[in-house]
């Protein structure tokens, strides 16, 4: 019955499946936003968006949401039908957006727990005049106007089988298309549709809005029905919506091959005779007439399973995301433990023969590679959603500052951890506004001058390098002015006064990300009040990425985010100065090197430079850095480590290479004072902690000195 139906699992299904929808629609959108008009595949695919979220909201009694949906859908259903001409594009655009837009802000607030109780009225009030507008235009076009596309309540229902001479008995299976979404919904709209003219109707599967997995059973072998009904064929199939089917097999049989489909449901039945004056009795001996079974074992406002069309299972679920990070947890656990049990100080016993171990040690250290890696690729997602909603940023900031921007999106199948685009959504969206705000000129004219398009141009790219996700939001309009900045800084007292030439360009351009700097004089709605690039910086750096900024003056910037591919684990090498581990990640080290003391140079003021190849590079002994004792001093006796970051070289001094491993890092407590340099730490195989060396802090920490 209706209180034994899974609304939790509905529900999450519903803002899953909606989510889904509203981005396909807002990448539908903005793809032809400076197009003339929407094409037939366009209209047809809106259509088709707000058909099956008018169906579903209303389904879950959201009302406002099914208004909303319906009223837009209306707009959609008679372009599809009258095809006008002249149609104003861009105020379509604006008023699907506009939907979208409320539609969004209603699942949030679902998924909040509060209501929805969004006032759609003049959303709808809108629609409708925009409406009347597409209606004149068909009238004045000469085209006739379709039939209205009316919108009937969803409820739940029970068809109690009822026999008469003229009935007609049909069995149908739907077909949908592989891509439909909610085809559960899709089945269940199709019953409701029926049930004013149905006389008897079963369904298989039978619990299209209890289970989501349903869904998956019908794409993969259709919707099947045995109807009972006084209606033809014909109107039968009018009455189904065929808008997401691919086919639809329709078979009218006999009285007698209808009971015999309903003894194939594979459940307890009875003959019984329908009398509605009587009630129910037990049937004479004589064959069953039409309508002459029910299933005594259902209770109303359930389907029945036929026998030969039972589910099947399915290829693909949803997780929980803390399910997901419970699991890349014990993962990194499982790493620590089998380095504990590998590294195990009683397999250290001479003449301990382990040549059995180590074989089973190599398999245990295959299989936990190999699952960490399914683990990771589970979690890996495409950059195609993050860059959707910039496509979406780039639309409406240029359209209220009045900026005609070309946007192009480059590498949106790249996949990051799911961490990770959590992360970098919010600094990305500072820099693309920061492109249409600062970037791109103000004056088309402007740029005709200096021999560029009138039309300013934004590209945002992703690629995937050497375990690093590069993302960068180029744009070509005036570039960055070292001069300015530097005079915006000192005029903020950002610099302590050190004078322009101490500086390189592209340090100058690092000003930007200064906190409380900001070249706009007036405050806008989007800049001018020195907040939003420091964020950038400081969020980025909290994942242990970075941000790289590039210019030519009159020509364009370029802004690119280094990131990592994971947080969770790292390939590192571990190694040793005096009786401390460090771990240095392997992508930072370009190479190790014997030297002399003969290759150093000492500046009056005390820091160190290593001669290599005829090149200087800072040089730092880790052992005076940290204050570690027991560690070689003389650089003949240790190991020098040349490490690179953002084109910068560091070289540092250990006293021995340890090993090689995959590094599960952890953050360092909060209860220990912050040391600069380093990034993290990491259990080792003996249990002892190692520290991960932060290159980046390194080097900006050599840089103040």
């Amino acid at each position: 019955m209706a209180e034994e139906f899974n609304t939790d699992s509905m529900f999450s299904m519903f803002l899953f499946e909606s989510s889904q929808l509203l981005e396909k629609l807002e990448g539908i959108i903005l793809e032809k936003q400076d197009a003339e008009c929407f094409d037939d595949a366009d209209i047809n695919e809106i259509f088709r968006v707000m058909h099956t979220i008018k169906g579903s909201s209303g389904v879950m009694m959201y009302e406002n949401i099914t208004k909303v949906a319906h009223k837009l859908e209306d707009v959609f259903y008679y372009l599809r039908e009258s095809h006008p001409e002249d149609v104003p594009h861009l105020e379509l655009v604006e008023k699907v957006l506009a939907v979208s837009d409320f539609i969004t802000a209603e699942l949030e607030k679902l998924k909040n727990g509060e209501a929805s109780d969004g006032d759609e009225s003049k959303l709808v009030e809108d629609l409708d005049e925009f409406l009347g507008q597409i209606k004149g235009e068909i009238k004045k076009q000469g085209i006739r106007l379709p039939k209205a596309n009316k919108q009937e309540e969803p409820t739940q229902f029970y068809v109690k089988p009822v026999a008469e001479e003229d009935s007609h008995f049909y069995k149908v299976v739907i077909h949908y298309r592989n891509d439909t979404q909610m085809s559960n919904i899709r089945a269940y709209s199709a019953t409701y549709a029926l049930k004013e003219v149905a006389e008897d109707l079963l369904y298989t599967p039978e619990d299209i809005l209890s289970n989501e997995a349903s869904g998956d059973v019908i794409l993969a072998e259709g919707f099947h029905m045995l109807l009972q009904t006084k209606i033809s064929k014909e109107e039968v199939l009018e009455l189904i919506d065929s808008s997401e089917a691919e086919k639809i097999d329709f078979e009218e049989i006999n009285a007698e091959q209808y009971g015999k489909e309903l003894v194939e449901l594979g459940r307890e039945v009875a003959p019984v005779v329908i009398n509605l004056d009587d009630g129910v009795k037990p049937a004479k001996d004589d064959k069953p007439a039409p309508g002459d079974y029910v299933v005594k074992s259902k209770d109303p406002g359930k389907g029945k399973t036929l026998a030969k069309h039972q589910p099947k299972q399915q290829s693909i679920i949803s997780v929980n995301v803390e399910k997901m990070d419970a699991l890349m947890d014990l993962i990194g656990e499982l790493v620590i433990a089998e380095a504990t049990v590998l590294q195990n100080p009683d397999l250290k016993v001479p003449g301990l023969d382990l040549t059995n171990f180590q074989k089973a040690a190599s398999q245990l250290a295959m299989n936990t590679t190999e699952l960490q890696q399914v683990i990771m690729s589970m979690r890996m997602m495409p950059l195609t959603n993050t860059f959707q909603k910039m496509k979406r940023i780039v639309f409406d900031v240029s359209r209220k500052l009045d900026k005609d921007i070309e946007f192009e999106v480059i590498g949106e199948n790249t996949e990051v951890d799911k961490n990770i685009i959590e992360h970098i959504s919010d600094p990305l969206m500072h820099l693309v506004r920061n492109s249409v705000d600062h970037g791109i000129e103000e004056d088309a004219n402007e740029r005709i001058m200096l021999g560029k398009p009138a039309k300013g141009k934004i590209t945002l790219e992703a690629k995937n390098e050497g375990g690093k996700v590069y993302i960068s939001v180029r744009d070509d309009g005036k570039g960055l002015n070292a001069e300015k900045l530097y005079e915006k800084a000192a005029e903020k007292g950002l610099i302590d006064n050190k004078p322009m030439s101490d500086f390189t360009e592209k340090e100058i351009y690092r000003f930007i990300a200064l906190p409380g700097f900001s070249t706009k004089e007036q405050v806008t709605e989007y800049s001018g009040r020195g907040v939003g690039m420091d964020v950038v910086v400081k969020n980025i750096q909290a994942i242990g990425g970075r941000l790289d900024i590039d210019s030519v003056l009159g020509a364009g910037s370029e802004m690119t985010l280094v990131i990592p591919l994971t947080l969770a684990i790292i390939n590192g090498i571990v190694v040793q100065v005096g009786n401390s581990p460090f771990v240095l990640e392997t992508s930072s080290i370009k190479q190790f090197v014997r030297m002399t003391q003969d290759s150093l140079v000492q500046e009056p003021g005390g820091e160190e430079y290593v001669v290599l190849r005829g090149e200087y590079y800072p040089f730092i002994r880790l052992n005076e850095k940290y204050d570690l004792q027991d560690a070689c001093s003389n650089v003949d006796d240790g190991i020098v480590v040349v490490l690179e970051h953002e084109g910068k070289q560091i070289c540092v001094l250990i006293d021995k290479l340890l090993q090689q491993q995959e590094i599960v890092v952890k953050p360092i407590p909060s209860y220990i004072k912050k040391v600069k340099g380093l990034s993290g730490c990491t259990q080792l195989g003996d249990g002892s902690i190692a520290l991960i060396l932060d290159i980046a802090g390194l080097i900006q920490d050599e840089e103040r000195r």
